[in-house]
């Protein structure tokens, strides 16, 4: 398989030698990374078997948010942590989408600008559905920013997992949202758009902004779902630890071009493209966050600050449910004896017989330290 680290061996020079000197210290750390991402270069462990004596080496991950061939340990690690803050109900997927107008002036200020986008989403969402016509209670949310498309062109839009119900202000009584409705799209478009334009003015009142970025209609939508707890965090995980481009959709590429894979939405179809290497670089590294921002977080009734609140309305909810406490309980068991078993990094059996078991002989060191 091909993988984005072969076509940054291949482009990564010529490109750094072009922009390297106005590059961010995110990119260059992400360019390194990927490229040295489980090879000699990070060191790792040497297994041998204890019947054929065949050598197995096993490299370090980079552990760059951005490389796709890592987060498989971290994405089980977070869904162990979820699993204990899921409530019994029913959940809504809400996606929150800025014009083209917008675009521009949030990639230049991405700290920013980021930030206070993924915070308007999430306030317009407890605003409208704290009103009684709705649901009249506080939800809670987790926010999850993505910046691309298919293609890898630069796409802000925020995915928001949304609790089918919210906790009454006094935190006795929990209001649970209808089965196929959450808040009005329209109004959420609206009030997203004037928190935003609010906290640019507020933060960066000298920014010039286009007009109609304030003007146009906004995209947002709203999907029920119904799959149960475990369905979607499985689902959601996918958003939290998905990078801009997979391995399996670099299709090929030479001296001049890289080929990938990319869904046409609206023809419901996969397509490919052809792309210039430098043009592959630029549209990946867009993608790479500076170091600090984070890309996941936790609103109304999930606030790190509502934690014990939300602690108590979730064991109110499965006394309530017990079906749904056992089923918690099981998974609960299952994520305590898969934290036990061994990382899905380490070897097992010998890749080469089959029958033997590999055991561990010594620790390789880095072949050369990282970039900064």
């Amino acid at each position: 398989m091909i993988e984005v680290a072969d076509v940054f061996r291949r482009f990564a020079d010529e490109y750094l030698s072009d922009h390297g000197a106005s590059m961010p210290p995110s990119h260059l750390r992400a360019i390194a990374d990927i490229q040295a991402c489980r090879t000699e270069a990070l060191g790792g462990h040497l297994w041998r078997c204890d019947r054929c004596d065949a050598e197995v080496f096993a490299w370090h991950s980079c552990k760059n948010r951005s490389c796709p061939k890592c987060h498989t340990d971290q994405t089980e690690r977070w869904l162990e942590a979820r699993r204990a803050e899921m409530l019994p109900v029913p959940y809504f997927h809400v996606v929150v989408t800025v014009p083209k107008e917008l675009r521009a002036a949030l990639r230049a200020n991405q700290r920013d600008g980021y930030a206070m986008l993924m915070k308007a989403a999430a306030e317009a969402i407890i605003e409208l559905a704290r009103d009684r016509r709705h649901v009249g209670g506080t939800v809670g949310i987790l926010s999850v920013l993505h910046t691309w498309t298919q293609e890898l062109h630069h796409h802000p839009h925020v995915h928001c997992l949304v609790t089918g119900g919210g906790i009454s202000d006094d935190g006795d009584h929990w209001y649970p949202a209808r089965k196929s409705f959450l808040v009005p799209m329209k109004a959420l478009a609206n009030l997203v758009r004037g928190k935003l334009h609010a906290a640019f003015q507020k933060r960066r009142p000298h920014l010039a902004v286009p007009k109609a970025a304030w003007s146009r209609p906004w995209v947002t939508q709203c999907t029920p779902w119904g799959e149960g707890e475990q369905g979607v965090l499985d689902y959601l995980a996918r958003y939290v630890f998905r990078v801009a481009i997979t391995n399996a959709r670099i299709v090929g590429f030479d001296d001049q071009t890289v080929t990938i894979r990319h869904k046409q939405r609206r023809a419901n179809e996969w397509r490919t493209s052809r792309i210039p290497g430098h043009e592959f670089m630029r549209r990946f590294l867009q993608h790479v966050l500076p170091k600090g921002l984070h890309k996941v977080r936790y609103f109304g009734l999930w606030h790190p600050a509502r934690r014990e609140q939300a602690t108590r309305v979730r064991q109110f909810l499965l006394l309530g449910r017990p079906s749904m406490g056992e089923r918690s309980e099981q998974h609960e068991n299952a994520g305590a004896s898969a934290v036990d078993r061994p990382r899905a990094g380490d070897p097992a059996i010998c890749p080469c017989c089959a029958t033997g078991h590999l055991v561990h002989v010594r620790r390789i060191a880095p072949k050369w330290a990282q970039a900064p």
